[in-house]
């Protein structure tokens, strides 16, 4: 079987990309105090953030400490994940204070940041930002429940599937988002190494699928004859990855993109490219561990019962399909890495300030809202899968998105960096120690907990679009008219129903993703 000897540990490379949670969210209760060797998680530290003095409700008293999620579906709603808000979340700073309860078009320079922009993150703003957020949204202050849970994390047994591959694999207990901010710039920064400028999804709205023109990855790899797919979960009807990189990407949009069940069946043929990219499901009923989406009127459904728990279970899906994969010739387990990452920690709490970062390119101005990309985003979940990895592995040493990149450069000699922060990224090979592989049978078995179903036709007539799913559809408008395919030009404020905003996405994206098209009927 191909892949029996460690030099061919990399031959593909699977990434799947869940969104908006952070490492102590998800995996700070991973490992007791002592119970390997060195793992910064939450257990055996008092951890906890300061209640602003202009909160009207302070019955909990002066901090909140972390503590447990009593549900899974917190924090709801969605806590603010643009530039400004992680300013506030890193530095415990709205600045100037007329930020304070205002929406994004709202927010004005410095952004939050404080007085001295160059002192070390204190990570003691999730709450006054949880508070201002839902202040801009709800048009008052939230009770203590209501924010005190901005400070709650899941245990191992809440989070069965990615709990065991992490303690069954590698967890990167360092792992550091590109840009501390959101989905779009995060991702165009880990098949790029940069966003070319932009730290928000919009606006503008054409930002990154008319305006971003940065190489990628997925280009170095065709360079060298070597394969690609990236596969989304359904019912997606577009691709994160296919608009944020659109202006490079869009001769591939017909034949590199494809759903989740290709997927499983590229595995069990041993049909799998070298390098692989996952996207769940992030319209209704989302399966990509996204919190809450945020305001919507009252009573008004979008969200399915857990997205966390639809999102443990695709991974298993996703792990599953590798571990069984025993092909006799191209892709197997043997010559596989699964690597699980999230882009970004969407305003969800963590306790370790991001470190510095070399700029993507030292010479260029500075970018959106002023930023200089010199300071990665918050830490988040990440874990490596691989016959060649040993159980209960940590790795101390900070890795950021960019890594993948750095690897597959390395691996596949596909030339010069990117840009400056693949270029000083680790090589996640390293992490890659037995001499020999483990044995299927030496994997863990994982069981996710029962999903509640969530089907588009629970959805009521008249359900808005979420926010993020608006910035998505303007985003593939802007990028349809730019190539001139018809799409009607919505305004930057309109609000969509869920239908209507399905109806618009089905008309533009039926010619340009063949293989996302829902079946007939």
């Amino acid at each position: 079987m191909p892949g029996a000897d460690r030099q061919h540990a990399l031959d593909h490379v699977v990434v799947i990309m869940f969104e908006n949670r952070s490492f102590d969210n998800l995996l700070g209760r991973l490992y007791q105090p002592g119970e390997v060797s060195s793992f910064e998680g939450v257990l055996g530290k008092t951890l906890t953030n300061p209640v602003p003095e202009w909160a009207e409700n302070r019955a909990g008293g002066a901090v909140i400490p972390y503590a447990v999620a009593t549900n899974m579906n917190t924090p709801d709603p969605d806590p603010g994940e643009e530039y400004p808000h992680v300013n506030t979340q890193l530095f415990g700073t709205i600045n100037p204070p007329g930020n304070r309860g205002k929406r994004l078009a709202e927010i004005v320079a410095p952004y939050n940041l404080p007085d001295d922009p160059d002192r070390p993150p204190t990570m003691d703003g999730f709450v006054a930002d949880y508070i201002s957020a839902f202040m801009a949204g709800h048009g008052r202050q939230p009770t203590y429940d209501e924010y005190a849970q901005i400070m709650t994390g899941y245990t191992p047994a809440q989070m069965p599937v990615i709990s065991a591959l992490a303690r069954g694999f590698a967890t990167f207990d360092h792992w550091f988002c590109e840009v501390p901010s959101q989905t779009f710039t995060n991702r165009a920064f880990f098949h790029a190494g940069t966003a070319s400028g932009y730290v928000n999804n919009i606006p503008p709205a054409d930002a990154f699928p008319v305006r971003n023109d940065a190489e990628t990855l997925f280009e170095r790899l065709e360079s060298a004859g070597l394969t690609w797919r990236v596969y989304c979960d359904p019912p997606s009807h577009l691709s994160f990855t296919a608009i944020i990189h659109a202006r490079r990407l869009v001769d591939r949009f017909a034949t590199h993109f494809f759903t989740v069940d290709q997927f499983l069946e590229d595995a069990a043929q041993g049909h799998l490219p070298t390098y692989a990219f996952i996207e769940p499901n992030m319209w209704f009923g989302h399966n990509d561990m996204h919190p809450p989406c945020g305001v919507l009127p009252p009573g008004v459904a979008w969200d399915p019962p857990s997205s966390l728990l639809g999102g443990d279970a695709l991974l298993a899906k996703i792990y599953d399909a590798v571990r069984t994969a025993s092909s006799p010739a191209g892709s197997n387990y043997l010559n596989t890495l699964l690597l699980v990452v999230f882009d970004e920690h969407g305003g969800t709490y963590d306790h370790v300030p991001p470190p510095s970062v070399p700029a993507p390119d030292p010479s260029a101005p500075a970018g959106q809202c002023g930023f200089t990309f010199t300071r990665a985003g918050v830490r988040l979940p990440a874990i490596a899968i691989s016959p060649w990895i040993p159980p209960r592995t940590v790795v101390n040493e900070p890795h950021r998105h960019t890594s993948v990149i750095r690897t597959l450069r390395e691996r596949w000699s596909l030339g010069a960096a990117l840009t400056a922060r693949d270029a000083t990224a680790p090589d996640l090979a390293g992490v890659l120690t037995l001499t020999a592989p483990r044995a299927q049978e030496d994997w863990p078995i994982v069981v996710p907990q029962p999903v509640p179903s969530f089907h588009a036709s629970l959805i009521a007539p008249g359900v808005l679009l979420h926010p993020l799913g608006t910035a998505l559809l303007h985003g593939a408008l802007a990028f349809a008219r730019h190539v001139g395919r018809p799409a009607p030009d919505l305004a930057q404020d309109a609000i969509l129903t869920h239908d209507e905003a399905t109806q618009i996405l089905h008309e533009v994206s039926a010619e340009m993703f063949p293989n996302l098209r829902p079946p007939a009927g």
